[in-house]
């Protein structure tokens, strides 16, 4: 009977983080670039149960698997692309990126699914890579965001929307020297004279994820790279697929209907489990206060 309680009381605690997880989706719903979480929840391992001490038979009789409950194991953001949208800012910046990568084992381009994963033959798992918009924090530390909504202070730097410095390909901080309403970025994110459509020797630093699943989500759009993965990050190639669109933003990729639903879900979840305890609750009761004085 306790163990039962555990698994409700559990299940109560998995379904509260899922809640949370949807309800902060719907929070960012217009923010910038943002990402769907979803909640993973998993079931703890299972137990093997025996009997012991049975007299019809030696040593103990096995009676089966029992599982013990679930818990939110993790929550993982969808790195799929969002649509785009128009503002007709100078400083705003959307990249649209589909990168094609190569099954290792038969050269062929992969068609990833929906959620940006490709499962080989072999069983290999492969993440489609994401171009990123590369920043530096005020201690020096390189982030990445797909949040291009930028602007502009007073000493000409090119600041995104948490105050980061935006970074150019060889590292550097940009800073704007002309005119704002003659900030002009072509689509391979290079910097150029809006009188001779000329490139000034300055590009938008965009860096590509192998694996964006691996980055580590600090909040207000911005993501580093764990030092222990293997996500790797590099340059952006001439070969890849990525363009940068000036006066647009990427809206967020949150699902409105579908968060409802799961949130609706969430709620039926964590009820079911509640009714549970509280039976769990009553049966103890008279287990206590009735049988007991017998």
């Amino acid at each position: 009977m306790i163990r039962g309680l555990y698994t409700a009381a559990a299940g109560m605690v998995a379904q509260q983080r899922r809640h949370d997880t949807v309800t902060q989706n719907i929070a960012n719903l217009n923010t910038t670039g943002y990402k769907q979480v979803e909640s993973v929840v998993r079931s703890f391992p299972e137990m093997l149960l025996s009997r012991s001490g049975d007299a019809s038979a030696s040593g103990n009789t096995i009676i089966g698997r029992l599982n013990t409950g679930v818990f939110a194991e993790e929550s993982m953001f969808s790195n799929v692309q969002g649509d785009l949208t128009a503002s007709e800012k100078a400083t705003d910046f959307a990249l649209y990126s589909d990168l094609n990568v190569e099954d290792p084992n038969t050269g062929e381009f992969i068609s990833f699914d929906a959620s940006g994963k490709y499962i080989s033959d072999n069983g290999e798992v492969i993440y489609k890579p994401q171009a990123f918009f590369t920043v530096q924090d005020n201690e020096g530390n390189v982030r990445y965001t797909r949040d291009g909504s930028f602007q502009v202070d007073a000493q000409g730097r090119l600041l995104s929307s948490t105050g980061f410095e935006v970074l150019s390909d060889n590292g550097e901080p940009i800073r704007l020297t002309g005119p704002l309403n003659q900030f002009k970025v072509d689509e391979q994110g290079r910097l150029v004279d809006p009188l001779t459509g000329n490139n000034t020797g300055v590009n938008l630093g965009i860096t590509v994820v192998d694996n964006p699943y691996q980055l580590v989500r600090e909040g207000n759009g911005n993501y580093v790279l764990d030092e222990a993965s293997t996500g790797l990050a590099r340059a952006l190639g001439a070969e890849d697929r990525v363009q940068v669109k000036q006066g647009f933003l990427e809206r967020s990729t949150v699902d409105p209907a579908q968060s409802m639903v799961d949130l609706t879900a969430a709620l039926r979840a964590y009820e079911a489990n509640q009714k549970v305890i509280q039976f769990y609750d009553k049966s103890l009761e008279k287990a206590v206060n009735e049988i007991g004085r017998v």
